[in-house]
């Protein structure tokens, strides 16, 4: 039973945000980890945004990448999606290949660094979506 809306003649149906998570690698092996002291002051996380309105998951990734880091994503693979209940969102896991060059970070990040694959899951808060896709991204 779908609650209806009687005046509309449709149904209501719950509603989330769809947004896009990606691990940005590079040539040498590497992720892009970032500190965002509003996420979180003790974890690192992927570069993330909610998609918009228009815009395919795609060009999310590309312009979350380059908004957030200054990185050009050359190559794009998406891996799986993440449903994330706690904040009503639905997140489209990316791989985003780029050629190592400096950070130029916005407003929303406090940091950012390259951090070698073998060390990037101790970094990650284990079992979050930025830690599966990470490990996902490294062990594929």
């Amino acid at each position: 039973m779908i609650p209806f809306c009687e005046k509309c003649d449709i149904p209501l149906w719950d509603i989330f945000t769809t947004c896009i998570i990606a691990a940005v690698i590079n040539e040498q092996k590497e992720v892009a980890l970032l500190r965002q002291n509003y996420v979180s002051k003790t974890n690192y996380v992927c570069v993330a945004g909610i998609m918009k309105i228009g815009e395919s998951a795609e060009d999310a990734v590309v312009r979350e990448v380059s908004e957030e880091i200054g990185q050009q994503v050359k190559d794009l693979q998406y891996i799986k999606s993440y449903p994330y209940d706690a904040k009503e969102m639905l997140m489209l896991g990316y791989k985003a290949t780029v050629e190592k060059r400096d950070f130029i970070i916005s407003g929303e990040v406090d940091s950012v660094e390259w951090v070698p694959f073998n060390q990037a899951l101790t970094l990650l808060r284990k079992g979050s979506i930025a830690w599966q896709l990470v490990k996902e991204v490294i062990e594929g």
